[in-house]
Formats: C-alpha cells, sequence, structure tokens
C-alpha cells in the first residue's frame, strides 16, 4: 500500500472516530453485562481476558533467517516501516488504557504487540533500513500520521471502558485492513510470513475485543474490513500461532 493511500485511510479513521464518539455513547454507558449462549461460555475467560499463550511468532528470528535476501520495491520498504510504528501504536495505546480500567485484555493483548514490533525489527534489521522506532517512548512517533492516531484512539479510549473496547477493535480492523493490503504488494517470502503471522494476531486480537464489547452490551460496525470479512473472523475461533521454525 503506498503512502498516499495510508494518509487516506489514517483520515478515514480519525473522522470515523469522531463519528463513533457521537453515535456510540449509548452502549458506552452499560454496566451490567449481557446474558450469553452455552456456546459464548466455552472458553470464555480466556477469550474476554485474552489470557492466551501467544505462540504467534514465537522463534520468528529462526524462521526469518531461513528465507532468502531479497531486494525490497519502494513500497515494500515503506510497509515495513509503517507496520513497525503502527504495532507501536497498538501497544502504547493499549498500555495507556491498561492504567484506566482493571481488564486484563489492553495489558494481555499489549504483549502481543510487543512481540508484533519486535518481529517487524527483525526485518527493519535484516534489510539494513533506519528503524523509524529507535528509542521508542510510549505515545511518540515519527511519523505524523500516527501521531495523530494515537492521540485521538486514547482521547476517546479514556472517555469509557466500552469505548476503550470500540478503540481496540478500531485498532485490530486498521491493522487487519493494513496488513492484506501490503500483502498484495509483496512477493518478498519473509515479509509475507512475518505480516501473516501478525494478521493472524490481530484476527484474534479483534475476536477478544468484539467479545467484550458483546458482552457488555454494545456493538462493533467495522470501519475498514467489509462486513463479510469481519463477521468470518468474529464468527471462527481462536487461532494459534506456529510456534517453531516450520516456515512452510
Amino acid at each position: 500500500m503506498k503512502a498516499k493511500n495510508f494518509l487516506k485511510i489514517s483520515a478515514g479513521l480519525l473522522s470515523g472516530l469522531v463519528f463513533l464518539m457521537f453515535t456510540l455513547n449509548g452502549c458506552s454507558k452499560a454496566d451490567e453485562p449481557i446474558s450469553v449462549t452455552a456456546d459464548e461460555l466455552t472458553n470464555q475467560e480466556a477469550i474476554l481476558d485474552y489470557s492466551f499463550t501467544d505462540d504467534i511468532l514465537k522463534s520468528g528470528t529462526c524462521c526469518i533467517d531461513t528465507f532468502p535476501y531479497e531486494t525490497l520495491s519502494p513500497e515494500e520498504t515503506e510497509a515495513l516501516l509503517v507496520m513497525r510504528e503502527e504495532e507501536f501504536l497498538a501497544h502504547d495505546v493499549y498500555i495507556t488504557l491498561s492504567q484506566l480500567y482493571t481488564k486484563p485484555i489492553f495489558r494481555n493483548i499489549a504483549r502481543s504487540e510487543q512481540r508484533h514490533t519486535d518481529a517487524v525489527k527483525m526485518l527493519i534489521d535484516k534489510y539494513g533500513l533506519p528503524d523509524p522506532a529507535a528509542n521508542h517512548i510510549t505515545g511518540t512517533f515519527t511519523n505524523p500520521d500516527l501521531q495523530s492516531l494515537y492521540n485521538s484512539l486514547v482521547a476517546l479510549g479514556s472517555t469509557s471502558l466500552m469505548n476503550g473496547l470500540i478503540v481496540g477493535a478500531t485498532i485490530e480492523d486498521l491493522d487487519i485492513y493494513d496488513l492484506i493490503n501490503y500483502l498484495t504488494i509483496t512477493d518478498n517470502q519473509d515479509m509475507t510470513f512475518v505480516f501473516n503471522n501478525l494478521m493472524r494476531g490481530s484476527r484474534n486480537h479483534l475476536r477478544s475485543f468484539y467479545a467484550n464489547i458483546r458482552f457488555y452490551g454494545g456493538s462493533y460496525t467495522p470501519q475498514y474490513l467489509t462486513q463479510a470479512q469481519f463477521d468470518a473472523i468474529v464468527n471462527s475461533k481462536h487461532e494459534r500461532g506456529q510456534g517453531n521454525c516450520s516456515c512452510l
């Protein structure tokens, strides 16, 4: 995905956040959990708290080193630089919200996001690219669009637990959308491996945020994914990562 497309997405998210702030306040007032079906009770604690042992990209360095060094196109270079900070965006928003709310989901998914940005850093190092997140400080980004997104997301997520959960779903919605688009512009084997694993993790995160939103009586409409894509994700089970160096 080229820079102009990312800028368009960033502007769209900002306008979407404004819309959410005015239209979702009703569901953000929900205090009592709604009743759930027997199927939804299955593994509910792990889903709601995101207490899974997340092995996505475990031993990723070993896998990445098995792939050949391939010359990057400008679009592939941009994808790595953007995703390095976009994964930090998710991490930093969740860390910030974990200081406001006791729900374990924010803290637990922040740990996963740290592994995600570390995985992108492996590729940045492999290809000798300048790291846009070197010496990263929480809430500070070199990409001005990501800086604006962070500020807006934290502002909205800080207004209520429900809006915090909606912010989480929005971040994962955007993350999956971006990764889908980036995968269309690369045939690089290690980028494809890492991005597919990042997307698998983001699908899991989206499932958990959406489960919490429903549990507390709220709703979420996808902002970037199609409704069909979103439904396919949230109506399917948690996915396990490879957890080893079987990179085929």
